[in-house]
C-alpha cells in the first residue's frame, strides 16, 4: 500500500494570469455610452457580440494602438438605476496613464469637452503619483491614475 500526501487545496498557489483581459459594464442607453467612450475616452467600436444565451448584447470598444478593450452590456431587463460605489460591485474604473504630464493633458482634454471632473490628486507617499476622476453617462467613476518609479 502506498501513501499519497495531497497539499490542500486552500495551500496550493492559484495558476498565473497575466493581467485583465477586459471591463465590461452595463450600460443604460448603450447608443450614448458608445458616443460618450468614443469622443471622451477615443475608444472605437471593435465588434458587436451577442450575449451568449439570451437577450442582449455587447458593443466591443478599444482604443487604438493599446490593449484595452471595454465591453458597453445591454441587458434589456437591466435595472435602470444610476451607478452608485456605495452598492456592493464595482467602485470604480482606473486607467493608467504613461506621465504626469498625461495627467494634465487629460485635464485639458475633459475640460474642453465639458465632462465634468474632480479635482486633480497628487501625492508623494508612499509613491510618487496624480490622478483625476470623472463619471461617464450612468455615474460610473472613471479615474485616469500615473503612478511614478
Amino acid at each position: 500500500m502506498t501513501t499519497t500526501t495531497e497539499t490542500s487545496p486552500a495551500i496550493q498557489a492559484p495558476p498565473r494570469v497575466t493581467g485583465i483581459s477586459h471591463i465590461g459594464l452595463t450600460v443604460r442607453d448603450i447608443v450614448a455610452s458608445e458616443a460618450w467612450y468614443t469622443q471622451v475616452l477615443g475608444l472605437v467600436r471593435a465588434f458587436v457580440e451577442p450575449h451568449s444565451g439570451g437577450d442582449g448584447y455587447t458593443v466591443v470598444m478599444t482604443r487604438p494602438g493599446t490593449a484595452l478593450f471595454m465591453g458597453l452590456d445591454h441587458h434589456p431587463a437591466a435595472d435602470p438605476t444610476r451607478f452608485s460605489e456605495l452598492r456592493i460591485g464595482l467602485d470604480h474604473v482606473a486607467l493608467q496613464v504613461a506621465s504626469r504630464n498625461e495627467i494634465d493633458e487629460w485635464i485639458t482634454h475633459l475640460d474642453g469637452m465639458g465632462v465634468e471632473r474632480g479635482a486633480l490628486f497628487q501625492a508623494t507617499e508612499p509613491a510618487p503619483r496624480a490622478q483625476v476622476t470623472f463619471r461617464d453617462p450612468d455615474g460610473i467613476p472613471i479615474e485616469l491614475f500615473w503612478l511614478g518609479a
